[in-house]
């Protein structure tokens, strides 16, 4: 875990790759890793389209260098999970920055989406406590299936390691009895 580096440039539309739609800009390496769990800690894991078997929190990458970091985990979850954050049902206050960031290197498989030399990513990492129960409309494009599963088993699930790490921040930051860093207070 570190501090957040700077924002990078936008990548230059010229070179981006191109695809049956035309040109397609390239993901900015700064991405969001939300959390979902309802507050018994059961976590929302979702099953990766594109590469079955691997499972995965919400993950995805800001549209734009300027765009919030709330902003982007907000429609990042309702994007994946059809969960709308700022309802009665989950309100904005259930979002919350764990003032986490993970900094690691892009697996080769997926750096073709990013811009020629980036080979790394910064991703914040975000809780969402919603109730149990809440309603999962997947978007198929992006995932298979999804499981709601104690936090120590969907940590085991997890593909990643910056995935399974977060997951088990939930645990030390229930316990400390909120959502936020337990040790926030030492920053």
């Amino acid at each position: 875990m570190s501090a957040s580096p700077a924002v990078s440039p936008a990548p230059d539309p010229a070179t981006a790759p191109v695809t049956e739609a035309g040109p397609r800009p390239f993901k900015i390496p700064e991405s969001v890793l939300v959390v979902i769990h309802t507050p018994d800690l059961q976590v929302l894991m979702l099953e990766r389209a594109d590469r079955p078997g691997f499972w995965q929190c919400v993950t995805g990458s800001k549209d734009r260098p300027d765009e919030a970091l709330d902003a982007t985990a907000r429609r990042e979850v309702q994007e994946e999970t059809g969960i709308e954050v700022g309802t009665p049902a989950v309100p904005l206050a259930a979002l919350r920055d764990w003032a986490l960031a993970n900094v690691y290197e892009i697996y080769p498989v997926w750096r073709h989406r990013y811009a020629p030399g980036v080979t790394r990513n910064t991703e914040h990492v975000f809780g969402l406590t919603v109730p149990a129960g809440t309603a999962v409309r997947l978007a198929p494009r992006e995932h298979l299936q999804y499981r709601w599963l104690p936090w120590r088993e969907a940590a085991d699930l997890c593909f990643s390691p910056s995935n399974a790490e977060a997951i088990l921040h939930l645990a030390r930051f229930h316990e400390a009895g909120a959502q936020t860093c337990p040790d926030e207070e030492t920053r």
